[in-house]
């Protein structure tokens, strides 16, 4: 068994979040060979149910702007999905809740240093923005996402691909005309 894959199991295997409201369900796909990293918020009640991160519109939609295939993206030896919190933390009034703050500090820093091969990370939502562009980051997220070339080519933030963000990708066309020709571009050179 290789590092990270007995680190996976180890994380797996994590109970720290016992108390959510659907208990602890890690959702999370890393292998040493992937050259791109997702690095999100956390899980949605889909991904914990069907064990499969992404695996609702919202993926429909970032593997669209990614240009990869279902199996390409599934592929854990290409692509990483590490959010920032494993476990789906349940639901508020305006939505999930945000990742449960225990399971960075935990996990985080360990799975990434494992990922040697890692090339582009695509940063999405605040909490992931915060941890990887740290100070870098703006007040918000549109701002964020208009200075993507300050990151590039080796981060990228992205907002989320929910349906919730429709009204957003209506009034930033820069996203789509601007950012996700280059990152398509970019992913089909880093796996083919």
């Amino acid at each position: 068994m290789s590092g990270i894959e007995g680190l996976l199991r180890d994380v797996r295997a994590c109970t720290l979040c016992a108390g959510l409201p659907l208990g602890p369900r890690p959702i999370l796909q890393a292998a040493e060979g992937a050259r791109i990293l997702i690095a999100g918020q956390a899980p949605g009640r889909k991904a914990h149910e069907r064990g499969l991160p992404f695996d609702d519109a919202s993926g429909d939609r970032l593997r669209a702007w990614l240009g990869v295939d279902r199996d390409t993206f599934y592929d854990a030896s290409k692509i990483a999905i590490l959010p920032m919190g494993f476990c789906f933390p349940g639901t508020g009034k305006s939505g999930d809740l945000p990742p449960r703050p225990e399971c960075a500090p935990q996990w985080r820093r360990t799975l990434l240093d494992a990922l040697e091969n890692v090339e582009l990370t695509l940063v999405i939502g605040q909490y992931a923005q915060a941890w990887h562009l740290g100070a870098r980051q703006s007040d918000n997220l549109t701002k964020t996402v208009q200075d993507w070339r300050s990151f590039w080519p080796q981060l990228l933030p992205l907002p989320h691909p929910s349906p919730r963000n429709l009204r957003w990708f209506k009034q930033n066309p820069f996203f789509e005309t601007d950012i996700l020709p280059v990152l398509q571009d970019r992913v089909k050179s880093l796996i083919g």
